[in-house]
């Protein structure tokens, strides 16, 4: 009876773990500063290390905006995504894109595609406009309100 509690503990936290993909300790003021300028400053676990080399690597053309860095900053927030990296690799010539990755539009398949032109959204990086939690890398679907559709539950 314990082992099928156990398991049942597990099964439940999983779902929310996974939402729940968290901003590490010791983030770099400069990661908040510099990347959370223009988008959410995204969880480094969305990507594996090779991914976010390669973004860091093309920052002089970053999705249409140079958002090139001095060489220490670059470092010291380059160090810490590979450090803190996840394991979710996209196969890609440029930087990838984590808005149009497998795990993203999976997780937001149900959306129509009208909240995605809503001007309080405007884009897909926008992650607070529905996430009120982004900031601290809170993404869990208790906690989502989408403009023009409110609380958001599966």
């Amino acid at each position: 009876m314990k082992r099928v509690l156990l398991i049942l503990t597990v099964a439940f936290a999983l779902p929310a773990h996974a939402d729940n993909v968290g901003l590490p300790a010791k983030m770099p003021a400069a990661y908040k500063s510099e990347c959370g300028g223009c988008h959410t400053a995204f969880p480094p676990g969305l990507l594996s290390a090779a991914n976010w080399r390669q973004t860091m690597a093309d920052l002089e053309k970053h999705f249409g905006t140079d958002a090139s860095l001095d060489a220490k900053t670059s470092t010291e927030i380059s160090a810490w995504l590979e450090r803190n990296a996840g394991r979710r690799s996209v196969s890609t010539d440029k930087a990838p894109r984590i808005t149009t990755t497998a795990w993203f539009i999976g997780k937001h398949d149900e959306m129509p595609a009208r909240v995605w032109k809503d001007n309080r959204i405007k884009s897909a990086a926008n992650c607070a406009a529905c996430h009120p939690g982004a900031d601290q890398g809170r993404y869990g679907e208790r906690e989502i309100n989408v403009p023009g559709l409110g609380r958001w539950e599966d």
